[in-house]
């Protein structure tokens, strides 16, 4: 496998279609609308971190579900953060850079495996609140791979 210049995560949310679709149209709400336009802007590979499925490409067909990170025990996060690692090591390029859109509970495990994948990680939204993340996501939405 080669190397991307580009990789972007964007992380699962709860509102969801109520019928199988590929997994870019699955998720409904506002901000994923937003994290998807913005990581096909900047990058023609990218990824969504599924609480359910692990590693998920965008075309991938899945059955809408009820599963969070936000909910599961600390144990049961780092099981899926070993899953979403080997299904990496199978289906993503390592990357000059990796776009992390997703929040601490589905970073937390992946980051320092991150790292090993790219020369640089970039997480832009942590720390900001949901509000703050709709508003940078919309202000960088057009954002190519040169910005």
């Amino acid at each position: 496998m080669g190397k991307a210049e580009a990789i972007c995560l964007v992380s699962c949310v709860g509102r969801k279609r109520q019928a199988a679709a590929p997994a870019k149209d699955l998720y409904r709400s506002i901000w994923f609308v937003r994290a998807r336009a913005y990581a096909e802007a900047v990058s023609s590979t990218w990824f969504i971190l599924s609480a359910k499925y692990g590693l998920v490409r965008p075309d991938d067909v899945i059955l809408p579900y009820e599963q969070t990170l936000n909910t599961m025990a600390i144990s049961e996060r780092r099981n899926w953060a070993c899953l979403v690692q080997r299904q990496m090591d199978e289906r993503m390029p390592n990357a000059v850079l990796i776009i992390v859109l997703a929040g601490w509970r589905y970073r937390e495990f992946l980051l320092d495996y991150l790292r090993h994948r790219a020369l640089t990680v970039a997480v832009p939204m942590a720390g900001l609140r949901i509000g703050e993340q709709l508003n940078w996501l919309g202000s960088h939405m057009n954002d190519g791979p040169t910005r």
